[in-house]
């Protein structure tokens, strides 16, 4: 969503628009806690575990922090090879989006527009720490946002604050 030029050349302030303002790693982690023999060749691929969890808060009346949280590990039966945590946050203007409309726009829109970014820290965190690079795989945010969504109203609670998946 942008600003759309009115036709007289002038910007529609009426029209949705969603404009990050900023965005940032607000907190990164990578521990390769058994190397260098975790860094031998492996009999086998690791297994890899990654959950991912969406937070926002509201700044002022139209800005929005959302933070993007995505930690992982691979293992080798019981041994961890390498764990990371990336908080990757973006500070978003939200404008003339309908009340109902607010909430998803936040939760799905904003972490979709992070998740390129972080996935490609990830990446290079992983690969920095010895290992072929790991690039997460696309997460569908609308799917998540449905999820957490059935989660809170069976628990009666008005609305998902956060998404987790595994």
């Amino acid at each position: 969503m942008a600003d759309t030029p009115a036709p007289n050349g002038a910007q529609d302030t009426t029209a949705p628009s969603l404009n990050a303002l900023a965005q940032y790693a607000k907190d990164l982690s990578f521990e390769n806690p058994h190397a260098p023999r975790s860094l031998q060749p492996q009999e086998q691929g690791p297994q890899i575990n990654i959950q991912v969890n969406v937070n926002a808060k509201q700044l002022a009346e139209t800005d929005f922090e959302v933070d993007l949280t995505l930690e992982g590990d691979a293992k080798t039966g019981e041994e961890v090879l390498f764990k990371f945590e990336l908080t990757y946050s973006g500070v978003f203007r939200v404008r003339n989006v309908p009340a109902d409309q607010l909430h998803p726009v936040v939760m799905i829109e904003c972490p979709r527009l992070l998740f390129p970014f972080a996935r490609q820290m990830v990446a290079d965190a992983v690969r920095n720490g010895g290992f072929p690079p790991l690039f997460i795989d696309p997460i569908d945010f609308v799917g998540l946002y449905r999820q957490k969504a059935n989660e809170a109203q069976a628990q009666g609670a008005a609305g998902p604050t956060g998404a987790n998946i595994a």
